[in-house]
């Protein structure tokens, strides 16, 4: 529920964020006020400004404890300079918040000319916005090879797939796809493809398809406007709505909402652009929409709507266009820009419609840690990964000395996922990073910590390992895959 001040107006923090940034949020301020709705504003601040004070998450203890009371945040694009901070104060505020959903509209706009015009593209990226390879978990496992850790996890997948849904449903749309790479990623991709299938049970309403992440940015190409929800893990998400802001005109009208159980934080979907700071001539169409979406989320609908008519009858006259549309040297202002869509609220076009939105079913997941509960569960055996000149017939024979008088077996080393030992006879360029898998000898049993231990004792005797994984089963299932070459 959003704070209600004691003159009964809902309390929203706004961040002006950098560059551009103070001039596209006072834009979408101006015209929120200009509706006459109940809404209280309290600026806070995050990025540069704040990593320049010599704070490196760039997101301070007040801004924070804004958001925490107000539940709801309109933020202009914030900067992460070169050599001030680490992480993106974006990304931070995402996390922070459990803002487990990006929602990415894209739709066909009056008198914005692209190679689509005419398609009626009017479709909507849901991302998954913590997990994955942006949980950002990564090590230098040697000196010349990286790693970083994807991480999906069911309850998270189970969300975001459910999240959308609902958002279709919300929005009155027919269709949600799943967007995922689970033919080469079985396990990390696949948790999102068998949530998605498992929830998608729930709503015999929606039209639910699968589609491989590839041939989903092929057919956005081809064809984009045969989607309408597409839902997708955080990496794969990141791209293809870029890829679906460019289909409608660019960035300057790519509206974004980052929503979780307890906050939203509404934002566009562009960079700061310095160069452009200050110069009065920014397009603040994107930052604009996602204020429109923060007043649905609000529940003022009747303002979101009266913006929304406003927008698209102001492009429709085409009287004003940003310097990103008429090129800057004769572009309209972007007070001037504003001012014309304030002078259109309460018109209406005849050709181009706004949807009647709904109020959005949040989903309500446990907050279980242990989300998944298996009954049966084993240790079947071990990856030890090594650094090692070696090749893979002088390293494996090694390993196999080493663990001779052990419980375990050397089944097969791989080197970036082929198996080189037993040699297949296949040709593989190898680095200094080998996967060592062992098994008990005794296909009954359970591995133990100790014999792990023990293992890894007598292979440092030798070689250098830097990281570990079990092999477990859970219902009798391999929660591991094979190496490509592996039996």
């Amino acid at each position: 529920m959003p704070y209600v001040t004691e003159s009964g107006k809902k309390l929203v923090t706004v961040i002006p964020g950098d560059g551009i940034g103070p001039e596209v949020v006072n834009a979408a301020r101006t015209i929120i006020e200009a509706t006459g709705v109940a809404i209280e504003w309290e600026e806070r601040h995050a990025g540069a400004s704040v990593f320049r004070q010599g704070l490196e998450s760039g997101v301070p203890a007040e801004t924070i404890q804004s958001i925490n009371k107000t539940r709801v945040a309109l933020k202009g694009p914030l900067e992460t300079p070169v050599g001030f901070g680490e992480k993106s104060a974006n990304v931070t505020l995402r996390k922070l918040f459990e803002t487990y959903a990006n929602v990415r509209p894209a739709r066909e706009l009056p008198g914005i000319t692209t190679p689509y015009t005419g398609r009626g593209i009017d479709l909507v990226v849901v991302r998954e916005n913590v997990e994955d390879l942006y949980a950002g978990i990564e090590h230098m496992q040697t000196p010349g090879v990286a790693q970083c850790l994807k991480l999906i996890s069911h309850k998270g997948s189970e969300k975001i797939a459910r999240f959308a849904f609902e958002f279709a449903r919300s929005e009155g749309r027919k269709r949600v796809h799943c967007a995922t790479k689970s033919n080469i990623m079985k396990m990390t991709e696949g948790a999102l493809k068998r949530a998605f299938e498992s929830v998608a049970k729930e709503y015999p309403d929606i039209e639910a398809q699968h589609i491989i992440i590839d041939n989903c940015a092929h057919q956005l190409v081809k064809r984009p406007e045969q989607f309408d929800v597409i839902v997708t893990t955080n990496m794969n998400g990141d791209i293809i709505s870029d890829l679906t802001s460019a289909l409608i005109g660019g960035l300057g009208f790519a509206p974004s909402a980052n929503i979780g159980t307890e906050v939203a934080i509404f934002e566009a979907v562009h960079g700061s652009a310095p160069k452009y700071a200050g110069k009065n001539v920014i397009n603040p169409t994107a930052l604009l929409g996602s204020a429109i979406m923060m007043l649905r989320h609000l529940g003022e609908f009747e303002a979101a709507a009266a913006i929304e008519h406003a927008l698209l009858v102001t492009l429709e006259e085409g009287k004003v266009r940003t310097g990103d549309v008429a090129g800057y040297d004769k572009g309209t202002s972007t007070t001037d820009y504003t001012k014309a869509i304030i002078a259109n609220l309460g018109k209406k076009s005849k050709k181009w419609h706004v949807r009647e939105y709904k109020p959005i079913k949040l989903p309500q997941v446990t907050k279980e840690l242990d989300f998944v509960k298996p009954s049966v569960r084993r240790v079947l055996g071990v990856d030890v990964f090594v650094e090692s000149p070696l090749l893979p017939e002088a390293l494996g024979k090694s390993l196999e000395e080493l663990c001779a008088s052990t419980p375990l077996r050397l089944k097969m080393i791989s080197n970036r996922g082929t198996k080189v030992y037993p040699s297949t006879g296949a040709i593989t360029d190898c680095v200094d990073h080998h996967r060592c898998r062992f098994f008990l000898r005794e296909e009954q049993g359970e591995l133990k910590d100790d014999q792990i231990l023990d293992l890894l004792t007598r292979v440092s005797t030798k070689h250098r390992w830097m990281h570990i994984e079990k092999l477990q089963s859970f219902e009798n299932q391999s929660g591991f895959t094979k190496a490509q070459g592996e039996d």
